[in-house]
């Protein structure tokens, strides 16, 4: 299983916006550099983390990006979804007569295991990440 590109640089966003100070925009130019990567692709992933409700965009000469929601609720999971979306990782696609069974039994094992991974990200927050960054004084390593 793989996340996307645009999952990865959302979340190093969402950290990177974390350890700002709070009341300070940063530009998409700047999150785009840090990064190294398209301003017009991090736009993208920018304008779906807005959506979601994450950060907001301030307009202006001073604007930029912030984060709206209190930093410790935001869950590893509420990135993902805001990019990936809630869709299921795993469906079944095979007819199961041949097993006697409606149901797709390895379905089951997958919805059982993506609901604990998804449990796991759902208790893992940004700002845990913020704070060891800021413990070290290094904001090269995200």
């Amino acid at each position: 299983m793989k996340y996307s590109r645009a999952t990865n640089y959302a979340l190093h966003t969402m950290v990177y916006l974390t350890i700002t100070p709070k009341g300070k925009s940063i530009g998409v130019e700047q999150l785009a550099k840090l990064q190294e990567l398209s301003p017009t692709y991090l736009s993208k992933i920018l304008t779906k983390l807005v959506k979601a409700g994450l950060i907001e965009s301030n307009p202006g000469v001073n604007g930029g990006y912030s984060i709206v929601r209190k930093s410790h609720e935001i869950s590893f999971l509420d990135v993902i979804h805001a990019i990936e979306g809630k869709a299921t990782l795993f469906n079944c696609s095979l007819e199961h007569e041949v097993f006697n069974n409606e149901d797709c039994l390895i379905e089951n094992v997958m919805i059982e295991a993506e609901k604990k991974m998804k449990d796991e990200l759902n208790n893992r927050y940004i700002i845990d990440i913020a704070k060891q960054i800021k413990s070290t004084k290094n904001h090269e390593g995200l």
